[in-house]
């Protein structure tokens, strides 16, 4: 009959274990975790497979897509062509904003950039959130002024 070889408590606490031998709360073998760009060992197999191959794999691929089959027209549009995030916007005549007065001439130019399918809906919401900050800027500064004003005319009365 074998004997069941135990290791001590301390011994376990010390490697972050409970007395029953599994990982006690909060313990972690790895903090840190995995390093940022580290590849998975299948992954690495799969690229050296591939090394070499892959402008011809790609290539395959494209002409398939362009042959009609729509699991490769997929494949293309979603590794090949990420979709674009964000980009530069086209050149747009906007009024400069000196004043609240000025306000509504932006947002004008702006829908009518919309309407005109200058920019699209997303982009003259973008610009509209800009306008709006600029507003709330405009106003701060505004309302610093007439406070400053306010103390001086307070200050000379006294």
């Amino acid at each position: 009959m074998m004997k069941k070889t135990t290791q001590p408590t301390e011994n376990l606490q010390e490697q972050g274990r409970t007395a029953k031998g599994r990982f006690a709360k909060g313990f972690a073998q790895n903090p840190t975790g995995r390093k940022a760009g580290s590849r998975n060992k299948a992954t690495e197999a799969a690229l050296a497979l591939m090394e070499g191959q892959l402008g011809k794999i790609t290539q395959t691929l494209i002409n398939a897509a362009l042959g009609g089959d729509l699991a490769a027209i997929r494949l293309v549009l979603e590794r090949l062509v990420p979709p674009c995030k964000e980009k530069a916007l086209p050149q747009l005549n906007l009024p400069p904003v000196t004043d609240a007065a000025s306000l509504p001439k932006l947002t004008a130019a702006i829908l009518g950039a919309v309407a005109d399918g200058r920019i699209t809906p997303g982009e003259g919401q973008s610009l509209a959130a800009l306008a709006n900050t600029h507003a709330k800027n405009l106003e701060l500064a505004e309302l610093e002024q007439r406070i400053a004003a306010l103390e001086r005319t307070q200050g000379k009365g006294r």
